[in-house]
């Protein structure tokens, strides 16, 4: 049966009985006397030493752990928090044949966020250049997702560079920029990892693995996706592809250094390399990107004021029970919307089975109409 911590103010009524009893014919509670002050103080005290041993009772589980305390039961079974990580990839500038572009010139994107070129390169005679770029650290060593940038996008040059043109364009996407790990997702890994012992190659193994890249937040494993002897992997980047519905962006395929496939690029890549030294040596894992599966609903008798919370439920109920090939019980979007605020009687009537997937799809929230 677990503990019921008392109220500050049942310590406050505690404090004043026994303080009546004790000094018979003295009143605890008259609003200004002695003892009504030194009760309320000693009932603060006390409900201050039980904010302390419930904190410390989180402390003491993995379950409720959190900031080092956590870090420290992650790290029991090896488990890390991923730090920040920058977004990189490849920009071209336009100017006159031979003008150079220094290492380490500074750009700007129109939201403020600055980056750095990695290399040198000079114009060629066709009047362009290619370099790669990194996004500037947090110097807090927070964030990263900010410098993730998609094809096309414009930066500009911090300091103007004889002969060459101030803006320059995307044209490998910028990806890889992730934000620290939180203590939620920390968590998740360090569970997930305490209930599945690895295996040298499980199913299991190679979600965990996936979950270790900076961006990536969910995770799932199908063998033999691509024939005999493959593993495909379906990761999702819910934060810092938030502007994607957390899809990854890139190309799907396997390893840079693996010759039996397609080689990925982007989001896919990165999962791609990272898995290579993990993995058994004869796997061919290819990194795929789920395929969204729109789930139109027809709902009655939803209140105005709770159709975002419901649209929200929805959403989070997918996050949760979603899985590439996989089905979610429709009984769960019934319990999820009834506990929106503002909810009190309601009619799903389309869909009324429970809402299957194929394979490789992963559903997503489409048109709800309300009536």
């Amino acid at each position: 049966m677990p503990f019921s911590r008392p109220t500050l103010s049942d310590l406050r009524s505690q404090v004043a009985q026994d303080i009546a009893s004790a000094l018979p014919g003295a009143d605890a509670l008259l609003r200004n006397s002695n003892l009504n002050i030194m009760g309320t103080a000693q009932a603060g005290l006390a409900n201050l030493h039980y904010g302390y041993l419930d904190w410390i009772a989180k402390q003491a589980v993995p379950f409720t752990a959190t900031d080092e305390f956590l870090e420290g039961w992650a790290g029991l079974i090896g488990i890390t928090r991923i730090a920040a990580t920058s977004a990189s990839g490849m920009v071209t500038f336009t100017g006159t044949p031979g003008a150079r572009i220094p290492s380490l010139s500074k750009l700007i994107r129109g939201d403020g966020a600055t980056f750095t070129t990695q290399a040198s390169a000079t114009i060629g005679g066709g009047g362009t250049a290619s370099t790669s770029v990194a996004a500037d650290p947090d110097p807090t060593g927070r964030f990263g997702a900010f410098g993730n940038a998609a094809l096309n996008s414009v930066l500009t040059l911090g300091s103007p560079v004889s002969g060459v043109q101030s803006n320059c364009v995307v044209t490998t996407a910028l990806v890889g920029g992730a934000d620290l790990e939180g203590n939620a997702a920390l968590r998740t890994r360090m569970l997930f990892a305490y209930q599945n012992q690895p295996q040298g190659g499980a199913k299991a193994d190679y979600v965990r693995w996936a979950l270790q890249v900076p961006g990536v937040t969910r995770a799932w494993c199908v063998p033999n996706g691509f024939g005999a002897g493959t593993v495909t992997i379906y990761p999702m980047f819910d934060v810092s592809r938030s502007a994607q519905s957390g899809f990854p962006q890139g190309v799907n395929g396997v390893a840079a250094i693996e010759p039996r496939g397609a080689v990925a690029a982007g989001d896919q890549l990165l999962v791609a390399n990272y898995l290579v030294p993990l993995q058994p040596v004869t796997a061919l894992v290819y990194v795929v990107a789920p395929v969204a599966n729109p789930i139109a609903f027809s709902i009655s008798g939803i209140p105005s004021a709770a159709r975002t919370g419901v649209a929200g439920a929805i959403a989070g109920v997918f996050a949760l029970d979603g899985a590439p090939g996989g089905s979610i019980p429709i009984a769960h979007v019934w319990s999820a919307i009834s506990a929106v605020s503002g909810v009190n009687d309601f009619i799903i009537t389309s869909p009324t089975a429970d809402i299957g997937n194929s394979a490789g799809q992963l559903p997503t929230v489409g048109t709800i109409t309300y009536s």
